[in-house]
């Protein structure tokens, strides 16, 4: 399989999710802006969507959006990084991929745009705190976002706050959501999808 990514883009949550499930893999970087891969191939070509992630499978099938991807690569593994199809708890899971990737991701996007008025952008930073909030007050005695196991979710929502820190959020109010950012960083898999996008120094 081939990930199409960019270093710290969400595409880091299928990233982590491919080194949980032990899958091999082989990390394509993209130029998002320019559309463009390493060797200088139109990405546009690959993915018309022109965005990442997308996952080439050994059939030269192309998966893309990130909520689809990591639950394929946790069925394609099935090392309880998802629970079980049509179960009560793999709603629960689609239940926080889909707040992950509304309420997070797209709150996110328009704080990386030089273009949008500042006073625009500090509407969408409040929004997300209280989200942020939110979230804080579900991981209370909470590992992680379905309990104990950690999931592909929580490599969604790590991704995005590793995204807040970028955009300096003041989360330091909020003691349940970094205990579990630290808890999720401190992950081998999740340092050494860091480390692999140039993101972490190599110890």
């Amino acid at each position: 399989m081939k990930l199409y990514y960019s270093p710290g883009a969400c595409s880091l949550s299928p990233h982590i999710a491919l080194l949980e499930a032990g899958l091999p893999y082989d990390l394509v970087k993209v130029d998002v802006r320019a559309k463009k891969l390493e060797n200088g191939d139109d990405y546009l070509k690959v993915n018309p969507k022109g965005q990442v992630p997308a996952l080439q499978l050994d059939s030269g099938e192309l998966v893309t959006e990130g909520p689809v991807i990591v639950q394929m690569i946790a069925d394609k593994a099935g090392k309880g990084l998802a629970p079980a199809r049509d179960s009560a708890e793999r709603y629960k899971l689609l239940e926080w991929l889909n707040f992950v990737g509304t309420e997070l991701h797209k709150n996110f996007s328009p704080l990386f745009q030089p273009v949008i008025p500042d006073d625009v952008k500090t509407f969408f930073r409040d929004r997300l705190m209280t989200k942020f909030k939110y979230l804080d007050g579900e991981l209370a005695g909470r590992d992680h976002l379905m309990g104990k196991q950690f999931t592909v979710a929580d490599g969604y929502l790590f991704t995005m706050l590793s995204w807040a820190d970028r955009m300096k959020f003041d989360l330091s109010a909020m003691p349940n959501l970094l205990a579990y950012k630290a808890r999720v960083a401190a992950r081998p898999t999740v340092q050494e999808a860091l480390t692999k996008e140039g993101l972490l120094k190599a110890a």
